[in-house]
């Protein structure tokens, strides 16, 4: 199974828009406070489909929330392609938010539930550590990808309807997923259905009772939400970067920038992969895995605050190489914290306590897009980034949690 669950993230990762999606929306005229209230229409739809997806996924079958996950991503695509529109592009985001929605907490939960059967549940960092290294590898590539896609057809739109074919080969991939994977089910008889599924929501209300396993849920929602929330911005940086080299001087701005920005992209998904199968190696570094879990956190908020004003001091290349240390710790952190908040949540509900996590996270980013977008159009890019990083160095001290017991 390893390799079915490392090919999963290698080909859901092959979003050949993701290194050009701000630098898409800007080419369409769109200003960047248009562009968080987009993100914000993608994570508030998200967070609305959130709970119920997670109950369908841990109540009726985890294979075919994944299944409805990929046809939903593949309709956004198409909508992306086809109907050049803000308005329209918020009916993208919605089936997009879908799909993320089917789609999170409910693949770990089917590698969770394969360890839990396999007497592995000692290796869950190492496990998922090293199926996250193949989803960024999977990145890497998607860079080069991408950026050969752009620089060959000089145009932005044409990334959307590429991505549909890995993600159509990933739909077959969950197909091949063995049944077990789906955990504990009720035959489809009525009443049991309902029982079950009563069920499921009972334990799903209970982790909200949980100080701790809350906690850690906000410590990784947020952290995320930050991280996703700002991670596009690098690519204006980049593309400004480009621009000033003397190098392909003879071709369009957006070919030159696809250049330097593929080139960039590949290298940093090459030491996200080796960091996230470097998380276990990385965690026993700290006597306590919360300890591996809280430092993290405030590193990178101080990475985004360095990035921002290095930014707007037009130190390009270090705000480069800042961004760069941000992602490397989120995939460091990722394994550590799915580990970490899996030790408080039952088997039963996994897909729906890990789905509270992503639902956490999608209601921070719905309210921070907008304002970076906002401070992005009245500063800079530079300044909002900073404020953004400050804001969680705040943070970081509201959310540390504490070692097992």
């Amino acid at each position: 199974m390893f390799y079915r669950f490392a090919l999963y993230g290698f080909l859901k990762n092959l979003r050949l828009f993701e290194p050009f999606i701000l630098l898409f929306f800007l080419d369409e005229g769109l200003s960047f406070f248009q562009i968080g209230l987009l993100y914000s229409i993608r994570d508030l739809a998200t967070n609305i489909l959130e709970i119920p997806t997670g109950v369908y996924a841990d109540a009726f079958g985890r294979r075919k929330s994944m299944v409805m996950a990929f046809t939903a991503y593949i309709a956004s695509f198409v909508i992306f392609f086809l109907f050049p529109n803000f308005y329209v592009y918020g009916l993208a985001m919605v089936c997009f938010a879908l799909g993320e929605a089917l789609r999170s907490g409910t693949h770990k939960a089917l590698i969770l539930e394969y360890l839990k059967l396999n007497q592995m549940e000692d290796k869950k960092v190492e496990y998922y550590g090293s199926t996250r290294a193949a989803s960024q590898l999977g990145s890497a590539v998607n860079s080069l990808l991408a950026a050969a896609l752009v620089f060959y057809t000089g145009d932005y739109r044409y990334i959307f309807v590429a991505t549909i074919v890995p993600y159509v080969l990933d739909l077959f991939n969950m197909m091949s997923y063995p049944r077990e994977l789906d955990g504990e089910l009720v035959e489809l008889r009525k009443g049991a259905v309902w029982g079950q599924a009563r069920m499921t929501l009972k334990t799903f209300f209970a982790i909200f009772k949980d100080g701790d396993a809350m906690r850690a849920i906000l410590n990784s929602s947020s952290f995320t939400a930050f991280f996703k929330v700002t991670k596009e911005y690098l690519q204006p940086i980049l593309k400004t970067f480009a621009l000033s080299l003397p190098i392909f001087v003879m071709l369009d701005g957006t070919k030159r920038s696809a250049v330097v920005i593929g080139i960039v992209y590949f290298v940093i998904y090459l030491l996200t992969s080796y960091s996230s199968k470097s998380a276990a190696r990385f965690s026993k570094r700290f006597e306590k895995l919360s300890r591996a879990i809280n430092v993290t956190f405030f590193v990178g908020a101080g990475f985004l605050f360095v990035a921002g004003v290095a930014s707007r001091q037009e130190l390009v290349v270090l705000s480069i190489l800042v961004f760069l240390g941000f992602y490397v710790l989120q995939n460091l952190r990722k394994p550590m914290t799915v580990a970490f908040i899996s030790d408080r949540i039952s088997y039963k509900v996994m897909a729906s306590g890990l789905s509270v996590e992503a639902q956490v996270t999608t209601i921070i980013m719905a309210v921070l897009a907008p304002v970076l977008g906002a401070l992005a159009d009245a500063f800079s890019v530079g300044v909002a980034l900073a404020c953004l990083g400050g804001l969680m160095v705040l943070l970081s001290m509201f959310v540390k949690v504490k070692a097992t017991a």
